[in-house]
């Protein structure tokens, strides 16, 4: 009897045990062959750390390879939020450190995470006071910050780029698929406490992104932004642009606006100092565009230069609109009409010309398109189709009313008499390297189309000559160089569609040396105050820049460094 119940507990036991070890098997043949991936990734995910390389940005140089955009080291800050033991505690450490909003860091390391984003690319002073915490659970990964060594100089050109390097203004977002280069990755083995080891797995390096060297000039630029900055503020301007162009290549070699911005605090900055005013804002030119005008005279031989126009002292009806001139003129001969501005003797060469052929040349000089520059922004402007024009347009658009530009197409249209009758395109990089400065991609003059002859062109260089040495640009005359301008002053146009008598836009377009250009300079003044005129607020901020930069390069070509250092020297104190 009891060796009978012995034998039944005995085989239960081992029945039990064959049931557990086969449902043992089982499990383990399941787990094999129906769950294994599943658990492999789990068991990667906990040996191996995976972390994408971020490549360095391309740096962006000046025509003299100085660096106007670079790139600095930071680390970023990083939580494993599993491992934070006192989290409270943690986050009223960082707050103080990091300076930022307390439910912010709460949000964030409270999550039941991995791996989260603290902070990114936070300056070495406070890396240094987060890692003497020792806080378990913060970890840093090195990254690289964009910066720009000059801060506000040539900023609405240069652009900035945001935390994770991409392009979002100017030329980091225009060049930005150069710039950015490509990421790579690495998986990192982990120990059994999750700490990083320096012993990769497998690794895909990142590809640095490529430079782009400019055709701006630093000195140069300097020199235009501290002449523009002291007229925007002597004239309590609400905005002003000045542009510096090679005209025989079209080569960018300043430009500039005001306000502006620090680039290395480009978030901070205000919408309206952001905008690139020189490409994006169209206003009405006012009298420079009479060099349109002229340029269509001579070259249909409509006029010659000492043909004489009745300027009707002062008052003139076209249509059912009385035109005037600022000063009243009786008989001034053609050449005499455009030194001295007037408006009257501009709109009889004009219905001379015919609407059409005002407009024909107009779209030649390159307006109401737009000029090809590498820059995002850039605006087409305003012309009307003459088959459009109403009674007045033809003593309105003639003199730069009823018309739409922008400063560069007013500098690229100037260039067009200094270089002897060509459009050239507009271009602010000259090539892309890669970091052993072999070149990618380069970039060369553009001839859009031939818009005058070389004669024309020549004669109206020396009218534009006249406008300084005699008429109304008097204040934009050089010390020691020949140069060739005209002024301009624009009534803005008030909410209710009617000219203002209180708003202007002054302006100054020219070039030197007059014989023979080396630069093209156009200078653009928003609304300033007291003073309006183009020729008393715009040219001599046309004088000041041209002497300097004429005597900069001509320091360059002859070689003498220590006068081409000292122009650097005095820009960078």
């Amino acid at each position: 009897m009891y060796i009978k119940e012995y034998s039944r507990r005995f085989h239960i036991i081992f029945l039990s045990f064959l049931v557990f070890f086969t449902f043992l098997i089982g499990r383990l043949f399941y787990i094999q062959f129906f769950h294994s991936q599943y658990l492999s990734s789990i068991a990667k995910k906990q040996q191996s750390l995976y972390i994408e390389l971020e490549p360095q940005r391309g740096v962006i140089y000046d025509a003299g390879m100085r660096p106007l955009a670079i790139n600095i080291a930071a680390e970023s800050l990083y939580a494993v939020p599993r491992e934070i033991k006192d989290k409270e505690k943690t986050i009223q450490l960082l707050v103080p450190i990091l300076g930022i909003d307390y439910n912010y860091l709460k949000d964030r390391v409270y999550r039941n995470k991995s791996f989260i984003w603290l902070v990114r690319k936070i300056t070495p002073s406070q890396a240094e006071k987060i890692k003497a915490l020792k806080v378990k659970g913060l970890g840093f990964i090195k990254e690289n910050r964009r910066a720009y060594p000059n801060g506000y100089l040539a900023s609405h050109v240069i652009g900035f780029a945001d935390i994770d390097n991409r392009g979002l203004a100017g030329l980091e977002v225009f060049y930005d698929g150069y710039l950015k280069g490509v990421s790579g990755w690495a998986f990192f083995l982990r120990d059994a406490r999750q700490n990083k080891l320096n012993i990769s797995e497998h690794m895909f390096p990142p590809k640095d992104g490529f430079d782009v060297v400019l055709n701006i000039d630093e000195v140069i630029q300097y020199i235009a932004e501290r002449e523009l900055d002291k007229a925007f503020k002597d004239y309590n301007a609400k905005g002003a642009s000045i542009i510096v162009l090679d005209p025989y290549t079209g080569k960018v070699l300043a430009m500039a606006n005001r306000p502006s911005f620090d680039l290395n605090y480009a978030s901070l900055a205000s919408v309206n100092s952001r905008r690139d005013r020189a490409i994006c804002d169209l206003f009405e030119p006012g009298s420079v565009f009479k060099i349109v005008t002229a340029s269509a005279a001579i070259q249909e031989k409509t006029a010659e230069e000492s043909d004489k126009f009745f300027c009707e002292n002062g008052s003139y009806k076209v249509a059912n609109h009385i035109l005037h001139d600022h000063t009243s003129h009786g008989w001034l001969t053609f050449k005499e009409v455009f030194e001295q501005s007037s408006n009257i003797g501009t709109t009889k060469i004009a219905q001379m010309l015919g609407a059409h052929m005002v407009y024909r040349y107009a779209k030649l000089f390159g307006f109401g398109q737009n000029t090809g520059l590498d820059l995002p922004g850039e605006t087409r402007g305003m012309l009307k189709d003459f088959r459009v024009w109403s009674k007045t347009s033809i003593g309105a658009i003639p003199i730069g009313q009823e018309v739409g530009v922008n400063t560069m197409q007013l500098a690229v249209a100037t260039a067009v008499i200094a270089n002897g009758g060509y459009l050239m395109k507009p271009y602010v990089v000259q090539k892309i390297q890669d970091k052993q400065q072999k070149i990618i991609k380069e970039f060369k003059p553009v001839t859009v189309h031939k818009v005058i002859s070389t004669e024309t062109a020549e004669r109206v260089k020396i009218i534009l000559r006249g406008v300084i040495e005699s008429g109304t640009g008097k204040l934009a005359k050089l010390d020691n160089f020949t140069a060739a301008g005209k002024t301009g002053t624009a009534q803005k146009i008030e909410p209710d569609g009617r000219y203002s008598h209180r708003k202007f836009v002054a302006s100054f377009v020219g070039f030197a040396p007059a014989e023979d250009p080396a630069v093209v300079i156009a200078v653009i003044i928003d609304e300033p105050y007291p003073y309006y005129f183009g020729g008393v607020v715009a040219a001599p901020v046309f004088k000041r820049v041209a002497g300097e930069v004429l005597k900069y390069l001509k320091a360059k070509q002859l070689g003498t460094d220590k006068v081409a250092m000292l122009y650097e020297t005095k820009r960078a104190n």
